[in-house]
C-alpha cells in the first residue's frame, strides 16, 4: 500500500488555464508588484445647479418680421405664436411659485443688466463674479480660446425695449426638481475689438454695430437662494455669418551667422503667404 506524503509546501498556486482574469486579479497583481493602482471613479458626476442644454429651444421668426395673416404662411406663424404663448403661460404659473416678485414685464431689464454685466466681467477677467451671472454651461463657451487675447466690449445704447418671447419650465433627475428658462430679446448697438497677443486686431471694428440676440436665462426654481443667469444664446439659421478671426502668421527671418548682428543686414519687406 503506498500513502501519499506531503513533502514540499507549494508558495505558488499557478492559476488554471481556463481562468479569465478579473480586474481585482490584476489589481492584486499590481500591489504585489509595488504599483499604485489609482482609483477610478466610475460614476459620472452631475451638476443640479443648472441644467445641460436649452428646453425646447425658440425659433424666431425669420427676418424677425411678422408676415400678413391674410398669406398662408402668416397664419400658420400665427398659429404657432399662440400655441407658444398658451406653453409660456403655464410656465410663468410655475415660476410664480416659487418667485413671487416674476414678471414678464420688469424681467426684460433685469435680463439686460445681468448680460451687460457679463460681458464687462469677461472683459475685465473678472472671473469669481462671471459665476455669479453666468450658468455652469454657458462659463466654459465665453471663457475658451481667450487666455492670450484682449476684449474691448462696450453696450452703446438699446435700440428697442427687451422683451420675453418665451417662458419655459423643465425637470431634471426627479420630479419636482423644476428649472425655469426665460428667452429675452435684445436688440442693440454694440463695439466688440480682439486683440491678440501682439496687441493686434483679430476681430471686430472700434464702431458701434446694431445686434440682434435671442439670450436665454436660468433659474433652479427650488433652490431659496437661486438667481437668474445667462445660460445661452440661440443663433437662427437665417443670420449672417460672422466675420473669420484674422491669426497672426510668423515669418521665418534670417539666419545669422555667429559674427553678423540683425542691424547689419538689409531686410527686405515680406508678405505673409495666401492661404
Amino acid at each position: 500500500m503506498v500513502l501519499p506524503v506531503r513533502t514540499k509546501k507549494r508558495m505558488f498556486i499557478p492559476p488554471s488555464v481556463n481562468r479569465k482574469h478579473t480586474v481585482e486579479d490584476m489589481t492584486k497583481k499590481a500591489k504585489a508588484a509595488g504599483v499604485i493602482v489609482p482609483h477610478e471613479i466610475l460614476e459620472r458626476p452631475i451638476n443640479v445647479s443648472c441644467t445641460a442644454g436649452i428646453h425646447d429651444q425658440y425659433v424666431p421668426p425669420e427676418g424677425d418680421a411678422r408676415l400678413s395673416t391674410l398669406s398662408r404662411d402668416g397664419f400658420a406663424q400665427r398659429t404657432e405664436q399662440l400655441k407658444q404663448t398658451a406653453a409660456s403661460q403655464l410656465a410663468i404659473r410655475k415660476i410664480k411659485n416659487y418667485d413671487h416678485d416674476f414678471s414678464t414685464k420688469t424681467f426684460p431689464e433685469r435680463a439686460q443688466e445681468i448680460f451687460i454685466a457679463a460681458h464687462n466681467c469677461l472683459t475685465e477677467f473678472d472671473r469669481h463674479k462671471l459665476h455669479l451671472l453666468v450658468t455652469e454651461l454657458c462659463y466654459p463657451n465665453m471663457v475658451r480660446g481667450n487666455r492670450y487675447r484682449t476684449i474691448r466690449w462696450s453696450f452703446v445704447e438699446s435700440l428697442e425695449p427687451p422683451r420675453v418671447v418665451q417662458v419655459r419650465c423643465a425637470e431634471m433627475v426627479s420630479k419636482g426638481n423644476l428649472y425655469g428658462q426665460v428667452t429675452v430679446r435684445l436688440h442693440s448697438k454694440q463695439s466688440l475689438v480682439i486683440y491678440d497677443r501682439f496687441g493686434r486686431v483679430e476681430y471686430g471694428k472700434d464702431e458701434p454695430r446694431d445686434v440682434l440676440e435671442y439670450v436665454v436665462f436660468e433659474r433652479h426654481l427650488p433652490n431659496p437662494y437661486g438667481v437668474w443667469r445667462m445660460h445661452g444664446k440661440i443663433v437662427p439659421s437665417w443670420a449672417p455669418h460672422k466675420d473669420p478671426i484674422v491669426k497672426t502668421v510668423l515669418l521665418p527671418g534670417p539666419v545669422l551667422k555667429p559674427w553678423q548682428e540683425l542691424e547689419d543686414l538689409k531686410l527686405e519687406k515680406r508678405e505673409p503667404p495666401s492661404t
